[in-house]
């Protein structure tokens, strides 16, 4: 099976927005999960909905207010151009915020029951040994959710792989730019190529069989 120039293209371009979102996600997604995990407060509740909206919400209806944001008319767009920079729509910056936001969920759900699960007595114990909050989060916390990073990483990853209605929304069509593989087995459908499009999509079958093994292994072995 040889891959076509373009379809090539959008792999390295898919490959390489899946890798940006979840390092992203994993730095500003912890300490949201963390937050979850261990706070009573109200705010919880609103503020886990917010997380898991991606999860229900059209990705179409998604993109379609990021666009409208992000767009030059739109209030950060706007800003974006006082400031001298150019607007985030149909950019890869732009693809890779609307990418954090729509894989948010993926990642920091699978944390927070990771950091729930580790429970008060083992951070008491290291309170006691004389840790403080951020020595516990890393010597106790991260080691004992270590389970939880690996399957939160590769269901982001894989996630943001597969995405189409945001990416398409706000990125468009643009090859080297926005064009990932699952629009670029759209256009090869909607040009009836058939046979390219079922090249590049046994591709992302083969990869998203192989994520669920490996998460699948993992946890027996965990």
């Amino acid at each position: 099976m040889f891959l076509a120039e373009g379809d090539l293209q959008a792999l390295l371009l898919t490959a390489k927005l899946a890798g940006t979102t979840t390092v992203i996600l994993l730095a500003v997604g912890t300490p949201v999960a963390w937050w979850l995990a261990r706070t009573k407060s109200w705010w919880k509740g609103p503020v886990g909905a917010v997380v898991a909206l991606p999860m229900v919400l059209p990705p179409s209806v998604l993109g379609f207010y990021l666009l409208l944001l992000l767009g030059p008319q739109g209030m950060v767009g706007r800003l974006t151009q006082w400031l001298g920079i150019t607007p985030l729509a149909f950019t890869f910056r732009g693809l890779a915020l609307a990418s954090v936001l729509y894989s948010a969920p993926f990642l920091i759900q699978p944390l927070q029951t990771a950091f729930e699960a580790i429970g008060d007595r083992p951070l008491e114990v290291a309170s006691t040994l004389g840790a403080g909050p951020i020595d516990r989060f890393f010597t106790v916390a991260v080691p004992l959710a270590r389970s939880g990073f690996f399957t939160a990483t590769v269901l982001a990853f894989s996630h943001t792989v597969g995405e189409f209605g945001v990416v398409l929304m706000i990125g468009g069509n643009l090859p080297g730019i926005s064009r990932v593989a699952s629009v670029q087995i759209y256009d090869h459908v909607d040009a009836m190529e058939l046979a390219q499009a079922n090249q590049l999509a046994g591709v992302l079958l083969v990869f998203s069989f192989l994520v669920l093994l490996v998460v699948h292994l993992w946890r027996k072995k965990a």
